[in-house]
């Protein structure tokens, strides 16, 4: 003999069940933009300079393998007279090598639909920053500081490339 259990679903679970779906689906249309908002930083982008105005270089900025993202210059986009830029302020093993071909932005991670937590070199300088990337109109950020939250600094305006 076959005992038949009859379920009866309430009112109150068909909501907690319905309530949990929507979370999850919200959580995954939220990680889903955020990927999203950082893929559309990759590329290459025409860097201004914050003082004078004036386009300076052209940077690639790419995820590496070790699934952090970088950015090298592949372009200068100013007159060097003939000679290649070298960057001579920089110290350690990038001292006196081409800007053309370095690595400027380094080791960056995905957060919140930016790019943070790595460091950015400026060659004219040779120094190092805490870097933040970020998307503004259309436009990336970069916010360039000496402290790791960023209240110190500066932020330029760089230009995608078509």
């Amino acid at each position: 003999i076959c005992a038949r259990k009859c379920v009866t679903l309430r009112p109150e679970t068909i909501y907690f069940g319905m309530r949990k779906l929507f979370f999850i689906f919200l959580f995954f249309v939220t990680c889903l933009s955020v990927t999203a908002q950082v893929q559309q930083i990759l590329g290459n982008w025409k860097t201004i300079d914050d003082k004078t105005g004036e386009p300076q270089s052209i940077v690639h900025i790419y995820k590496g393998s070790d699934g952090l993202y970088y950015g090298k210059i592949i372009e200068l986009l100013v007159d060097t007279q003939g000679h290649e830029a070298l960057c001579v302020a920089c110290e350690g093993e990038d001292h006196n090598k081409p800007v053309v071909g370095m690595v400027i932005i380094r080791g960056m991670h995905a957060e919140d639909g930016c790019l943070t937590g790595g460091k950015v070199l400026d060659p004219d300088n040779g120094k190092f920053y805490y870097g933040k990337i970020y998307l503004e109109k259309g436009n990336l950020v970069l916010r360039g500081s000496l402290d790791k939250r960023g209240f110190i600094g500066r932020n330029q305006t760089w230009l995608r490339v078509k």
